[in-house]
């Protein structure tokens, strides 16, 4: 008896959301989605019971903008939990290990409940370290006291908080795939980013620069911002660029343009119906063909490094040669050579903002633009293959549809070597692309220190939501166009 069967009676029976039967109309999956992303926000405000908000830290830092969620909230985890296990099941189903066929009814259900466990094995594993170990959730000892249960029992209870959000985020997440519209993940971070994206231009409270972009043009604008330089000096224009936002800014804007125009850089292969004569179409191999999402594999596994680091170094501790922390946050060892650069005080030594030598920063900045390059690339060739965005799986489409390419012989193999052509070079040309705008973005900072991982994925998630929302406008003023891509009732 092999895997499968053994593990078939459980996984096929895990808890799941029941699939629509028929269309769904377009306006109930808005009223799906905008339900789903009202109850996101409320629970990223649920602050957890028994939590002493004073003495806990973001474990996550600079990742939180990407893994969603909310410092100290329900959704503790964010999507890090959904994340992880996919690439989990990425790396197995890449390396044909599990041996399902995802065509098959009875595999799909078998893959779909072995991510399931697999997301609730990481949020235990990624939920117990953080709140008995690390003392990153720390207990309020006053509420240990009244409730005479001790710290212990207080954790307990913080756990199955932020237990329960990680999987109430996951069914959120397939309610989204199944009734509304788009991905759930890319949704929750589209939220997530928007947020810090808006407090970045308007938030007014504090003082300059620690302000939004408008209240800080404001202050210089009124003179209330004393000791400012000389504005055609060197230190004048550093000080416009970096302190008054201007950086920040260009780069957001830069960093727009460049997604927007990468997704509409596409090759465009012909194609023409076999039996319909006059009925042609082309299939487009875009520049980021597997999109930007293979990002949060590259960035989540980044962050498990450092959650791993963090957490050796708060229980046994570590030698210099693995890591050196402060305040939680690793600045010597291999460890702080792991770390993505977050934003432009980790490099511009010159600003004060690190004592790291310039060649300790060298080879950080060599080893995350390796990191994302090379693993935007590998991840997404995984991306494409797991997806049936491949070669094999794309010709076995057209030719199911009844298209071929003209000139060609209506043969599956004669499709997938014409695709063959395009389609790996791509991927990996639209991988590394994207790792290193990431790294650029970070590198130059943008608006409301939004990671570059964050905006790239928001921008181009936004993109692709307005392109689904478009198609699925038109198939409801035209059924028979829904028939067609077989979205039929």
């Amino acid at each position: 008896m092999g895997w499968k069967e053994a593990a078939a009676p459980v996984l096929t029976r895990m808890p799941a959301v029941q699939r629509p039967e028929g269309h769904v109309p377009f306006r109930r999956k808005m009223y799906w989605t905008l339900g789903v992303l009202v109850l996101y926000f409320f629970l990223t405000n649920v602050t957890l019971w028994g939590l002493d908000t004073g003495a806990s830290n973001d474990l996550f830092g600079q990742f939180r903008s990407l893994l969603a969620g909310g410092q100290g909230t329900v959704l503790q985890l964010g999507i890090g939990p959904i994340v992880t296990g996919s690439i989990v099941l990425q790396l197995l189903g890449g390396a044909n290990l599990l041996g399902l066929d995802t065509n098959d009814p009875r595999d799909q259900a078998i893959y779909q409940g072995l991510q399931k466990v697999l997301v609730i094995a990481m949020v235990f594993l990624t939920g117990i370290p953080m709140v008995f170990f690390g003392n990153f959730l720390r207990p309020d000892p006053a509420l240990a006291a009244s409730l005479g249960v001790g710290s212990f029992g207080v954790q307990v209870l913080l756990f199955a908080q932020i237990a329960a959000g990680g999987i109430l985020l996951l069914f959120m997440d397939e309610v989204i795939s199944k009734w509304g519209v788009g991905s759930g993940i890319g949704l929750f971070i589209v939220a997530g980013v928007s947020q810090r994206l808006v407090g970045g231009f308007l938030f007014w409270e504090g003082q300059f620069p620690n302000q939004g972009l408008i209240p800080n043009w404001v202050s210089l604008a009124t003179g209330s911002v004393g000791n400012i330089p000389p504005l055609l000096s060197m230190d004048g224009i550093s000080f416009v660029l970096i302190q008054g936002g201007i950086l920040g800014l260009i780069t957001t804007f830069l960093i727009y343009v460049t997604v927007v125009y990468a997704e509409s850089v596409r090759v465009e292969i012909p194609l023409s119906h076999a039996r319909v004569k006059g009925a042609r179409g082309r299939f487009p191999v875009k520049l980021i063909y597997a999109s930007v999402l293979p990002m949060i594999l590259v960035r989540a596994l980044q962050a498990n490094i450092q959650f791993l680091g963090q957490i050796l170094n708060s229980t046994t501790g570590l030698p210099a040669w693995a890591g050196v922390y402060s305040d939680g946050t690793a600045v010597g060892g291999l460890f702080y050579y792991f770390a993505p650069i977050y934003n432009r005080q980790a490099w511009m030594w010159w600003l004060g903002g690190t004592t790291a030598e310039p060649w300790q920063i060298a080879i950080r900045i060599a080893v995350d633009l390796t990191f994302m390059i090379v693993g935007g690339a590998i991840f997404a060739i995984f991306w494409v293959e797991t997806t049936d965005m491949g070669p094999e799986a794309t010709a076995r489409q057209i030719q199911n549809s009844g298209m071929q390419i003209p000139g060609f012989r209506k043969n599956l193999g004669v499709i997938e070597k014409v695709l063959e052509r395009y389609i790996p070079q791509v991927t990996v040309l639209g991988g590394a692309l994207v790792g290193l705008l990431a790294v650029l973005a970070n590198m130059l900072g943008t608006i409301g220190d939004v990671t570059g991982t964050g905006l790239l994925l928001t921008i181009s998630i936004t993109y692709k939501l307005y392109e689904e929302i478009a198609e699925e406008q038109m198939m409801e003023m035209h059924p028979m166009m829904r028939e067609m891509f077989g979205g039929g009732d």
